[in-house]
């Protein structure tokens, strides 16, 4: 066949069948000729998602991947748009995936072997699927998800229930196949909620919130809020892969993320367990991003530059760094795939520190190969808190008093950036200022740093000598007591640059962050 065919045929609402007999709903996409699909085997790719199999990026990603020589299959999730049953989040994506796979196998125009592919919920999909090592699956793209362990680092974090949660649900609700099917008024109703309202009258209940009209909905979002024990629930197929690493798929695979993505530690969790324990070959990419939005060179209000995308950079865009990957292990072609680094990491800083065109402080940042994460070649250097604010590789040369702050859990800290997705309108993702400002709920003016407020403790380094580079896990360790029953405690480690022309106040740019939630 031709490297690159001018049609594709797709063909809508082609139906399989699960174990349970519901039936879920794929558009398949085959190369064509003529008008007509070629009467041929090709190599098949898979994407399973709960966003609606026709929307229009998706699409195009299939045109694209068809056009290649591919079979390109876009199933929509149970319950989700075409397909029926129940939806349950991520809890039948193991099941379902196998079941498609087994199904693919089965169908004359399949070539052999599977690759799957997505960003998000599609990528707990593959992993879900990987947990029951499919036969016939030859290769997997998880773009940013593939649930590690949901409680420690998605779903919840550190035990601390991801509030993000709260927006994804009421958005999906209002598209939902039950919200549609809602009388007007009540549909209406359901939309002109003010979320924004909800998010100051914490914790909703049964009955009173946002998700009301959409009781499965609301059932789904307070479960998983109460959800508070590391029990079977969370070690689920679709929740914690970790538990499944001996019997994952070995099969090559590419784990990537962001450094402001939510999953980031899903990627480099994964990649570590599985390369260790694989033949693979399994790999890592990590952007300076946040989720899904590696076209950009932005994160939020700060700037990495024109390396920061992978268009023109890694390879002429997104779709070609996947085909080549695909080509590699599904048609077998000897592009030089193994040659590449096992690991390709954005490492940011290094801008001027000024305020470029788009009004964006210009963190700048490069492009790297490595050969493993963690680095073998970095230094674990600890820093220790110092009274009175200072933060130093020395320890404090005598004992001295705890330092103490008042928390009141009706006045939170905003949260000002971060590793987020799917918290618009409430919460915005990526590096900020840290300090208050209409845009992050809880705010208030006079829109001070957050270091100022009286609930917040920092510790600073003296003014750095040299260029230091931070890569790799970064871990807090604190001796703690508390009033409460139950605290959270969260870390954050912050870039400083000093005041300027440009931020005559300086710029406390944040790079990561942490909560534990002191029971666990």
């Amino acid at each position: 066949m031709p490297g690159l065919l001018n049609e594709v045929h797709t063909e809508s609402n082609v139906i399989a069948a699960m174990r349970d007999g519901v039936l879920l709903a794929s558009d398949v996409y085959r190369p064509a000729e003529a008008g007509a699909p070629i009467d041929a085997a090709f190599p098949v790719l898979l994407q399973r998602t709960p966003y609606s199999k026709t929307r229009p990026d998706l699409v195009q990603e299939a045109m694209f991947f068809t056009s290649h020589g591919y079979v390109t299959v876009v199933q929509d999730c149970r319950a989700r748009y075409e397909s029926e049953g129940e939806f349950t989040k991520y809890i039948d994506e193991g099941e379902d995936g196998f079941d498609t796979l087994a199904w693919l196998a089965q169908q004359p125009w399949h070539g052999g072997k599977v690759g799957t592919y997505g960003l998000s919920y599609s990528a707990h999909t593959q992993a879900a699927a990987a947990c029951l090592n499919p036969p016939n699956l030859g290769c997997m793209w998880l773009d940013s998800g593939g649930f590690s362990n949901a409680f420690l680092n998605a779903c919840r974090n550190g035990g601390a229930f991801e509030l993000r949660q709260l927006t994804w649900a009421y958005k999906e609700a209002v598209e939902s196949r039950k919200a549609n099917a809602l009388p007007k008024t009540v549909k209406a109703a359901l939309e002109a909620q003010d979320i924004f309202g909800w998010f100051n009258r914490l914790p909703w209940k049964k009955g009173h919130s946002p998700l009301q009209w959409t009781p499965d909905y609301e059932d789904y979002l307070l479960d998983i809020w109460t959800r508070e024990n590391f029990d079977n629930y969370w070690k689920q197929i679709g929740l914690c892969a970790e538990e499944y690493y001996d019997v994952f798929s070995d099969v090559p695979q590419v784990h990537m993320s962001a450094w402001y993505d939510p999953y980031s530690r899903t990627a480099t969790d994964n990649f570590l367990a599985l390369s260790s324990a694989k033949k693979g070959p399994v790999t890592l990419l990590m952007g300076p991003w946040t989720h899904g939005a590696r076209t950009l060179t932005h994160s939020g209000n700060v700037d990495f530059g024109e390396q920061a995308t992978i268009d023109n950079n890694l390879a002429e865009d997104f779709n070609h760094l996947r085909l080549r990957f695909f080509d590699r292990w599904l048609k077998d072609e000897q592009n030089g795939l193994e040659d590449d680094a096992p690991v390709k990491l954005f490492v940011m800083g290094g801008g001027s520190g000024r305020t470029n065109s788009q009004q964006r402080l210009d963190h700048g940042g490069r492009w790297r190969n490595e050969d493993e994460w963690p680095l073998a070649r970095a230094v674990e250097t600890p820093f220790y808190l110092h009274p009175g604010g200072g933060l130093s590789t020395q320890l404090p040369e005598s004992p001295s008093s705890p330092d103490e702050y008042l928390f009141d859990p009706n006045n939170p800290v905003p949260t000002v950036g971060g590793n987020i997705s799917s918290g618009q309108p409430v919460m915005a993702a990526g590096g900020f200022d840290q300090r208050e400002s209409e845009e992050f709920v809880g705010s208030k003016q006079p829109y001070l740093p957050l270091a100022s407020r009286p609930d917040v403790l920092a510790f600073q380094t003296e003014l750095l000598a040299e260029d230091t580079e931070i890569t790799g896990p970064v871990s807090v360790q604190l001796w703690i007591s508390s009033s409460a029953v139950d605290t959270d405690f969260t870390a954050k480690l912050i870039d400083v640059y000093p005041p300027s022309e440009d931020y005559p106040e300086g710029y406390a740019l944040n790079l990561t962050d942490g909560i534990l939630r002191v029971k666990f």
